[in-house]
């Protein structure tokens, strides 16, 4: 007999060999059903896999990410069939599940594929989701796997192979479908019921440029066709509300190939929001002790070396820039920290001066493949709002705690009210990824992890996803479509200042060395407007609005009267426009409702003659007559933050 431990803390005793089915079964024939895979002692397995030891285990289903995660990867296996089947002699990459589905990279050889052709995929994935075929595991040795790939003639499941230990190689098979494997996958197709292949992409095999374009088929899959449904209803939100769409309609922002891939350029709406989101955190971060600091856009290549960015990021970032001195080279900065630890080497520092807090809006540049641009969300030059804190081992845990503060207060301004704390460790198996000693790594993760539990904060833990100079608090928002994303972050750091030798004195009279915190609430002011965009549909809050209102006078006989408004409502904080164009008042309307203005001051006669303004509300319509005076104290009651 093996003890089982459930999650509420429930031990059951089970013959060995027992399988996490039959653990569901146990408990009731409707769990049975829904369970996709188990979590057998921290690890997911297939549900029908045989456990021989004690162990603690959680049924997973549709509800848990890891549940999700193996129905998609389930799912990529079946659209792997199909392709098979309606295209005999396809080979297949990888097919691994994602955020919000699954995809499969595969070569056609020398056929064109399609996009049309997916409803035709779709029907076949259905047709073969029905026949409820098992996902049967088994394990092969390496040579009888090479053999296998070499009779199929499929040399990307060979070079995976090229890199796999004999005795840890799985093949998982479905139907007609072989493949190489480590899984895990739900018991059968039948649980898939509505499956939508979304995009087709072009996918470099293992990301290299110079080896062949494989065609890449996104999906997405569900236990219900409800689900598919409002998932599709949400999609078509999705695109109404895409940052790249609104950006360019509300004239934010602009790419250029001239300028370079990835490198937007604000445009003065978008400068305005952008310089908005700025003071907002700068006046917060006064008020908290943060200092101003401002640093060059480049640094010299020994700068990066010291903090070991180069040797961990060198490859991938821009190239090194030379000088007419032979020897001497420049980077772009890639990280503004390097930089904030030489700040803190200007002068001598006593126990007495810490913690010292470092801020600034400071661009960085990194080069991201092509094929990864993203809008904002993912660029080569971005603006991060950074701090680094640099205080004495007895205080990270206070500080920490004031900056998750600083962080929901953010969020809070902004309308970001549904989020977990993910906790970010490093990868205890795959130590050569870090830099640091272990006990200054124990040290750092347990500060986190004691901060947040003092907070009351909910949290998940994420082995291997922190920095790699420190683990971090990584905030994992919804937007308003439920959708994730990783906005601010903060990391605990005891490597940086070893590496670049910072000291304090102590109350000993002895040199010690301070230990470093990162925070920037925003992550990056390109990424966070991007989200916010999409969140709020380009329908900002007034006091971050580009632009709060416009007066729309009725004819040019009211051009005078409007300016004169203009100047007297306008002040450091409310900002509007006047529409001068020729245009019936009707057309004003619509074009200011387009470009989301929160408010339209409608000037004509009876409005001149009263000394009112009429006032209408972006999306709701006419909210009435009032005083000049009236209106200007509503809103600056509304930006109020």
């Amino acid at each position: 007999m093996i003890k089982i431990t459930l999650p509420d803390g429930t031990v059951k005793e089970f013959q060995k060999g027992t399988t996490a089915h039959q653990i569901a079964l146990s408990i009731s024939e409707g769990l049975a059903r829904n369970v996709l895979a188990a979590e057998i002692n921290g690890e997911v397995w297939d549900s029908s896999r045989p456990i021989e030891a004690d162990s603690t285990v959680k049924l997973l289903t549709w509800n848990d990410d890891a549940g999700k995660s193996t129905f998609w990867h389930s799912s990529a296996h079946l659209l792997a069939e199909a392709l098979e089947a309606l295209y005999p002699g396809t080979k297949f990459g990888i097919g691994p599940s994602i955020e919000t589905g699954f995809y499969y990279d595969v070569d056609f050889g020398d056929r064109e594929f399609s996009s049309d052709e997916l409803p035709a995929i779709e029907k076949k994935m259905i047709e073969l989701a029905r026949t409820k075929s098992e996902y049967l595991r088994e394990s092969i040795s390496k040579a009888d796997a090479e053999k296998y790939y070499i009779e199929k003639a499929d040399e990307y499941k060979l070079d995976l192979l090229s890199g796999l230990d004999d005795g840890n190689i799985t093949f998982y098979k479905q139907g007609n479908f072989t493949d190489l494997c480590r899984g895990p996958h739900i018991p059968h197709t039948g649980l898939i019921k509505a499956i939508k292949l979304t995009n087709v992409a072009g996918a470099y095999w293992r990301g290299d440029e110079t080896k062949k374009q494989l065609t890449r088929i996104y999906g997405v899959s569900f236990p219900k066709q409800g689900e598919l449904t409002e998932y599709l209803q949400m999609i078509e939100e999705a695109k109404k509300r895409d940052h790249r769409k609104l950006g360019k309609e509300l004239e934010l922002f602009a790419f250029s190939e001239k300028v370079g891939m990835g490198l937007p350029m604000w445009l003065p709406k978008g400068a305005a929001l952008r310089q908005k989101l700025i003071d907002f955190l700068q006046k917060a971060q006064i008020k908290s002790g943060y200092e101003p600091v401002v640093t060059p856009h480049i640094g010299h290549k020994d700068l990066y070396v010291t903090s070991g960015h180069y040797e961990k990021y060198g490859a991938d970032s821009f190239q090194p820039i030379t000088t007419p001195q032979e020897g001497e080279e420049f980077l772009l900065k890639p990280m503004n920290c390097p930089h904030h630890c030489e700040i803190y080497k200007t002068k001598p520092r006593s126990y007495k001066d810490l913690p010292v807090r470092f801020a600034e809006f400071g661009t960085v540049y990194r080069y991201e493949q092509s094929g990864e641009l993203h809008g904002l969300t993912r660029v080569r030059g971005f603006t991060q709002d950074d701090a680094h804190l640099f205080c004495r081992p007895d205080q990270v845990k206070d500080e920490f705690k004031k900056v998750i503060d600083l962080t929901l207060y953010v969020f809070k301004a902004l309308g970001f009210d549904d989020y977990t704390a993910q906790i970010s460790l490093r990868d205890p198996d795959n130590k050569e990824k870090y830099i640091g000693s272990d006990d200054n790594w124990k040290l750092a993760e347990q500060a986190i992890i004691e901060a947040t539990a003092e907070r009351g904060m909910k949290t998940v833990v994420e082995t291997g996803e922190a920095a790699f100079y420190g683990p971090k608090l990584d905030f994992m928002v919804k937007d308003a479509l439920g959708r994730k994303w990783q906005l601010g972050t903060i990391q605990v750091d005891y490597n940086l200042p070893e590496r670049f030798e910072l000291e304090y004195t102590g109350s000993d009279n002895t040199k010690h060395r301070p230990v470093m915190i990162h925070r920037a609430p925003f992550g990056s002011l390109e990424r966070f407007v991007a989200v916010l965009i999409e969140h709020c549909g380009g329908n900002f809050p007034l006091w971050l609005a580009p632009e709060q209102f416009i007066i729309l006078p009725v004819s040019e006989k009211y051009e005078e009267y409007a300016k004169k408004l203009l100047e007297s409502i306008n002040n450091s904080d409310i900002c509007g426009l006047i529409d001068l164009r020729d245009e019936k008042v009707g057309r004003k309307i619509r074009d200011a409702e387009i470009k989301k203005i929160p408010y339209m001051l409608v000037i004509g006669e009876k409005e001149v003659e009263s000394g009112q303004i009429s006032v209408r509300k972006h999306g709701v319509g006419d909210i009435g007559t009032m005083s000049v005076e009236a209106f200007s104290e509503q809103l600056t009651k509304e930006i109020t933050v």
